[in-house]
């Protein structure tokens, strides 16, 4: 019951608030500019003045000649009427009414002549060429407002036909309201009609550009699903398959040496770090939201928040690491160490482990030297090496390292250089604005000045 006196009570307001919306439809001066034709352009604002021009001429004629008006009166008449035609290309409302008045105008002049008898069975109220012209403004008002602003316009046009004609009235003259209401009813459908087409055909634009869109995201996401899937069953297993025998193989031998056991636990360490990384890849994968997944702030499979991401903090474990697996690295921190935004550490973590990684892929038998150096609104990363003793073997990686370490540089806001150094090595400098300055733009990476010292030094 209540419902049904929501549903009435609504409707209630709707009639009430009816007549001010019509009002405000009917009354107003806005501007609402005809769009050009998709194909022809401006053609068809060509034929409109074009039709107002001959409407001006026809009008004239028939005004001082039939109707034996004054040039001054057939000019305002012949003006008001064609002038609306083009009037209603930028502002229909207003050429409505300006329609109206130069037939008002005109009716009133014509009947005193047809009272007095001086012109004989002239059309009126409506003019020929009246007509013409308001058809012209109501097929303009009805292609570009709601249909209730033309259903408006056709009221007050047949409003005012039924006055001057059925209520005013006239002698000797040739009654056209009748024919020219049906004719104005007619012109009012077929724009609304248009008009209904018209947006009909762009809500079907839009709906196709969304099932587009939509099934672009869908296949994406299936393409994730199936990547995801394949990472699962192909690269997890054989990292837990290492970590597991990594774990076990210092069992299998008699005696095992203190160097064996260190190395097979870094390898089990870094295959179950390689499973940590690999598991929060396949929550991004498996999420219709990755940005909020990688953040943090949501989770595709409802899983436990992630492992906080790498900081510097970090950066001796990964040189243990690298030092395990057969590379020299030496380490340089100079400045004032402190935190880092978030951002700036894991860059600089990560473009730390990409360029070891590469000295260890293409560099076999150099020695590396990594260097932080601390500066008030930056930090300046080095990873430099020396010739490698021997040929690197071939190397199947798509050369993306140093794509993403220049990525990850110009997203803070600073920049990267790499390329051939010293001595037939290699270097990689980074420098990663913090602070204020962290959009400013990405400069060259001087070469600080060499300065090596052992590793327990620069981190105490």
């Amino acid at each position: 019951m209540s419902r049904l006196n929501r549903v009435a009570d609504q409707g209630e307001g709707l009639v009430r608030r009816w007549p001010r919306v019509l009002r405000d439809d009917l009354l107003t001066a806005r501007a609402d500019p005809l769009p050009p034709s998709e194909w022809l352009r401006w053609v068809p604002h060509g034929i409109v003045c074009l039709a107002a021009f001959g409407i001006l001429l026809g009008d004239l004629d028939q005004l001082q000649g039939d109707g034996k008006l004054g040039h001054g009166h057939s000019a305002m008449v012949a003006a008001g009427q064609s002038g609306a035609v083009v009037l209603a290309l930028r502002r229909p409302v207003l050429a409505l009414w300006s329609s109206v008045a130069a037939t008002l105008a005109g009716a009133v002049l014509l009947r005193r002549m047809l009272t007095a008898g001086q012109i004989d069975g002239f059309p009126w109220p409506w003019t020929t060429w009246g007509i013409a012209a308001h058809l012209f403004v109501l097929l303009l008002l009805a292609l570009r407002v709601p249909t209730r602003v033309s259903a408006g316009a056709l009221a007050v046009t047949a409003l005012l036909t039924y006055v001057l004609q059925g209520l005013w009235g006239a002698w000797n003259h040739s009654s056209t309201g009748q024919t020219a209401v049906v004719l104005f009813a007619a012109v009012v459908v077929l724009g609304s009609a248009l008009r209904g087409r018209r947006e009909a055909r762009a809500e079907l634009g839009r709906q196709t550009t969304l099932t587009a869109e939509e099934r672009a995201r869908r296949t994406l996401l299936e393409e994730r699903s199936r990547i995801a899937r394949e990472l699962h069953d192909v690269v997890a297993h054989h990292m837990s398959v290492i970590s597991i025998q990594a774990q076990v193989a210092p069992h299998l031998v008699r005696d095992p040496t203190d160097e064996l056991k260190e190395n097979l636990a870094g390898i089990r360490q870094n295959a179950v770090e390689a499973l940590t990384e690999l598991r929060r890849v396949l929550d991004v994968l498996r999420s219709e939201h990755p940005d909020a997944v990688a953040d943090g702030h949501g989770g595709g499979s409802g899983t436990a928040p992630h492992t906080p991401q790498p900081t510097l903090d970090r950066l001796r474990a990964l040189v243990e690491n690298t030092r395990a697996a057969g590379l020299t690295v030496t380490t340089e921190i100079t400045g004032e160490r402190r935190p880092l935004p978030p951002g700036v550490e894991l860059s600089a973590y990560r473009i730390v482990q990409e360029a070891l990684s590469n000295v260890l892929r293409h560099a076999p038998g150099a020695t590396a030297h990594v260097t932080l150096a601390y500066h008030p609104h930056e930090l300046r990363v080095e990873v430099a090496n020396t010739r490698p003793e021997r040929e690197a073997p071939p190397s199947h990686g798509a050369g993306h390292g140093l794509l993403g370490m220049r990525e990850r540089a110009a997203m803070l806001g600073g920049g990267l250089t790499a390329g051939p150094w010293a001595g037939g090595g290699y270097r990689v400098c980074a420098r990663l604005p913090v602070g204020s300055r962290t959009g400013t733009a990405a400069g060259p990476v001087p070469h600080p000045a060499p300065h090596h010292q052992d590793d327990e030094d620069a981190t105490a």
